[in-house]
């Protein structure tokens, strides 16, 4: 059975938590991590970005709609009643800053890494197949909702698909 290091969790926890509360002035409160099952994401939208390093792996944050709107309305100063091309810009970079930040967690431990350009995959029903298993869940709530964090290290590339579910899901470069 697989363990959760708390060297590793700890600066996802941080990052996640730091950079919501400077850049959106949103409190998130951590749950207990977990280990995912499956690969369905848990809202509407995800940021998912690559890094490398002694090993490769996957980093995703996924958002419910209702929050990624609230958060990225937060960050610009204004109300967002759609999930456009601005929020879905944001959330990549939301994903690249809370990757930025735990990778700097990591190095106070010894492990460095490099990021890709993040990814952000709109619409229900997506999954995000990451490159190691197991995949660490951590799982935030807001006032807003609730943010999942993923994170994966491993052998090989991350995958994206989405499920069918219409014609506003997809999968673009942030």
């Amino acid at each position: 059975m697989a363990r959760i290091n708390v060297d590793v969790v700890n600066p996802f926890l941080n990052a996640v938590v730091e950079v919501l509360s400077t850049m959106a002035q949103v409190r998130a409160a951590p749950g207990s991590p977990y280990l995912k099952q499956d690969s369905s994401a848990r809202g509407d939208v995800s940021g998912l970005i690559g890094i490398t390093g002694e090993v490769q792996g996957t980093i995703a944050v996924t958002f419910s709609e209702r929050c990624a709107l609230a958060i990225v309305g937060n960050m610009l100063g204004e109300r967002m009643t759609c999930m456009d091309e601005c929020v879905i810009d944001a959330v990549g970079e939301l994903t690249n800053v809370i990757s930025g930040k735990a990778r700097q967690g990591l190095e106070q431990i010894g492990q460095t890494f490099s990021a890709a350009i993040p990814q952000v995959i709109t619409g229900q029903g997506h999954a995000i197949v990451h490159c190691g298993d197991p995949v660490l869940c951590l799982a935030f709530t807001t006032l807003y909702g609730d943010i999942i964090v993923e994170v994966a290290f491993g052998d090989g590339a991350a995958q994206v698909s989405v499920d069918g579910a219409g014609p506003r899901d997809k999968a673009r470069a942030y």
